[in-house]
């Protein structure tokens, strides 16, 4: 045979090949999900159960998953702007950590889908239609408040049985926490408890709140998670232990810095279920007729180390109830 016949051979054969082995190296379909969140980092518990669960599902971060984080580090005036730039990249889905994430995500796209992990109460903040039918782009996790803010203070009560006047630190520009406060107030009518408000709208309005605590002399403190009280939670821990305040939250980010007790959703398998929800998504169903979902598993976490320095014994009732103890 002619080396020019070989030639021709050869080409046309590696023209059959070549294609191939270049579809062989071609990854799957890369996904770009848009993290936006008001005040945690990337290296909360609740990133960690995201991106593991979508890992079960199939997404690889580095390899079928790209993940852009925006993190608005407890500044509200950040977080649209960084909205509209994962809007601009763009992203196949937004999900959202925080109330004020999931309005920004809300106002700069009526397209992109978005998932609240985490955050307020969706139907009371306006955000959705209905739970069942939410209309639309967005749906997830929502955090009704009703009666959760009661069982703090019935929990505080367990624990400081004394306790006759309470203080409640929280930020009254949040609108998913208007409904928490009254809930928090129908519970205080019944314990016989007289309630402080102490508000706060931004980092500068701490230090006057504090003043105003340490005034009216109570013997516990609550303070309501949102943004700005869990960017600013050592701050918060801190001034209750140097007042010798036994402290109840929401979320166990407050227990880890130092508060005595939490009480609320479980914001890892919240996270969990937001990665459920993305999948469905990314495979076609529309956000508009997939319906929101309510947290279901609620943990009590005890800090003892805290105690120990409050002089002050929890109750084995309590104890025995607790999902996390900390030594």
């Amino acid at each position: 045979m002619s080396p020019h016949r070989l030639l021709i051979i050869a080409l046309t054969f590696g023209s059959l090949v070549a294609p191939l082995a270049v579809d062989a190296q071609l990854p799957g379909k890369v996904v770009r999900i848009g993290i936006l969140s008001g005040a945690s980092p990337r290296s909360a518990l609740w990133f960690s159960a995201f991106t593991q669960t979508l890992g079960e599902l199939g997404y690889v971060e580095g390899q079928t998953l790209v993940i852009e984080f925006r993190n608005a580090e407890g500044k509200p005036e950040r977080i649209a702007g960084f909205a509209a730039e994962l809007v601009r990249l763009p992203v196949d889905i937004i999900a959202t950590s925080g109330t004020a994430a999931t309005e920004a995500a809300k106002l700069a796209t009526a397209t992109v889908p978005i998932v609240q992990g985490s955050g307020g109460d969706l139907l009371a903040a306006g955000l959705v239609a209905s739970l069942a039918r939410p209309g639309g782009n967005l749906t997830g996790l929502s955090f009704p408040n009703i009666e959760v803010g009661g069982k703090r203070l019935q929990l505080l009560k367990e624990v400081v049985p004394k306790a006759s006047r309470v203080a409640v630190l929280w930020n009254a520009t949040n609108p998913a926490k208007g409904p928490e406060w009254q809930d928090t107030q129908k519970a205080a009518r019944a314990l016989g408890v007289t309630l402080q408000s102490a508000e706060v709208r931004g980092p500068e309005d701490f230090d006057r709140a504090f003043a105003a605590i340490v005034k009216a002399r109570p013997e516990a403190l609550v303070t309501f998670a949102e943004t700005l009280t869990i960017r600013y939670r050592k701050r918060i821990t801190d001034f209750a232990i140097q007042n010798r305040l036994p402290m109840i939250s929401e979320v166990r980010e407050f227990a880890e810095a130092g508060g005595l007790i939490t009480y609320g959703p479980s914001i890892p398998d919240s996270w969990r279920r937001a990665a459920a929800f993305v999948d469905k998504l990314l495979k076609g169903a529309r956000p508009a007729d997939f319906p929101v979902e309510e947290p279901t598993k609620f943990e009590l976490v005890v800090n003892l180390r805290t105690a120990r320095v409050l002089a002050l014994t929890i109750p084995q009732s309590v104890l025995l109830r607790a999902d996390q103890i900390t030594q």
